[in-house]
């Protein structure tokens, strides 16, 4: 049992990439610390959300003298991939350590521009804003495994990132100054620093194990580019603290050959702040993005068929917050279901996921008022993660 479903709970963390809270892209899983003996491991994939609805249109007193009817936005959300790297090194039978490289956040929206003069294109007050977010991890740990079968796991994790953003359309002034449409923003690559730290009890008998990890948050100061309407406005620096987070995850043996696995995950997405100085003295000290703090609860089954092929299934859940969101994340909570397939050949494992979610539908806003309706999004996410022991 222990050795068929060791890690059983991370096949969703590396093979079927979700679009999650905030611009969470992967849950930073630390599973890899649990595999057998030395263990190396690479998974990559891909995705595609569809996130689209209308705007709200603007009355005739607005915009003399005709007004602008409501209009479609198209797709928002770009299709991204993914790449992670894993190694794990078991010294002797209490201590071991990992490398783990991973993409955890990003964000790859944008909406059609819409040209005023013929009225073609996509939404009218939105069109043209964009955001583009890149970051890209590497996580350091130690784990301790004490005779009583509690371990505390520990390290640092470094993150590179970068960004772009750009406001377009009449929810943000329009061509008539004063105005922040045509503004946009560069965050050039930055690197910051921050900590792991958790503690984990097993039951081996059963494959029973419960692990708690913090992730701390970490500070990134990017050197920043303002313009309007391609002129620059400012040059500064720009601190952004990519949140902090709590993972409780947990499985256990409850049949022969079956295994039931879970996890509640908590982001502080609240301060997720992204302030440039000019934007902010634009904006009445208001900055760029305002997300809500997210838990999402994921709940599944694992079962060994026989000593080539395993499976799993799991239910993903991330309850709705507050409907207006940020233009920039236009999305709000998530239900969705993930299937993986792992074919075990000697000391390789080859996991295949797939995710479904529908994504809850949202209000993007501009000054506390919505400007769109976005209905019936969803996203598939598919990937690959080879595994070997050795």
């Amino acid at each position: 049992m222990k050795l068929a479903f060791t890690g059983m709970a991370a096949l969703l963390a590396g093979t079927a990439p979700l679009l999650a809270g905030g611009i969470e892209r992967a849950p930073q899983s630390l599973n890899i610390l649990f595999e057998q003996g030395n263990y190396a491991e690479l998974s990559f994939g891909a995705a595609d959300p569809t996130v689209s609805g209308t705007d709200t249109g603007l009355p005739a007193t607005v915009v003399p003298p005709v007004g602008l009817a409501p209009r479609g936005t198209g797709d928002v959300a770009n299709g991204y991939g993914f790449l992670g790297l894993g190694y794990k090194h078991q010294f002797n039978e209490a201590l071991s350590a990992a490398l783990i490289v991973e993409q955890p956040f990003g964000a790859d929206v944008s909406y059609q521009s819409f040209n005023p003069v013929t009225g073609e294109g996509g939404s009218s007050l939105l069109g043209g804003t964009m955001a583009r977010v890149d970051s890209t991890s590497f996580t350091a740990l130690m784990r301790y495994k004490m005779p009583n079968n509690v371990s505390v796991h520990g390290g640092l994790r470094g993150s590179q990132a970068d960004a772009e953003v750009s406001l377009d359309g009449f929810a943000y002034g329009g061509p008539v100054p004063p105005t922040l449409s045509g503004y946009n923003v560069q965050l050039d690559k930055d690197i910051g620093l921050g900590f792991v730290v958790g503690a984990a009890y097993e039951v081996p008998a059963i494959a029973g194990r419960v692990s708690l990890t913090y992730n701390s948050k970490v500070e990134h100061e990017f050197d920043t580019v303002e313009r309007l309407n391609g002129n620059i406005i400012g040059r500064s620096t720009t601190t952004v603290d990519t949140p902090e987070s709590i993972t409780l995850e947990a499985q256990s043996g409850v049949a022969a050959d079956t295994l039931v696995f879970g996890s509640i995950r908590w982001v502080n997405w609240s301060e997720f702040k992204v302030d440039p100085t000019v934007f902010t003295g634009l904006n009445n000290g208001n900055g760029l993005v305002s997300l809500e703090d997210t838990t999402t609860y994921t709940i599944g089954v694992g079962r060994k068929f026989n000593e080539t092929w395993s499976g799993s299934a799991a239910l993903v859940y991330e309850p709705e917050n507050d409907d207006l969101v940020s233009p920039l994340a236009p999305t709000n909570g998530r239900v969705g279901v993930t299937l993986a397939a792992v074919y075990t050949m000697d000391n390789m494992k080859i996991t295949t996921g797939i995710n479904y979610s529908k994504l809850g539908d949202a209000r993007p806003q501009t000054g506390g008022a919505p400007r769109a309706q976005m209905e019936d999004s969803d996203i598939l996410g598919i990937g690959v993660r080879i595994g070997y022991s050795f």
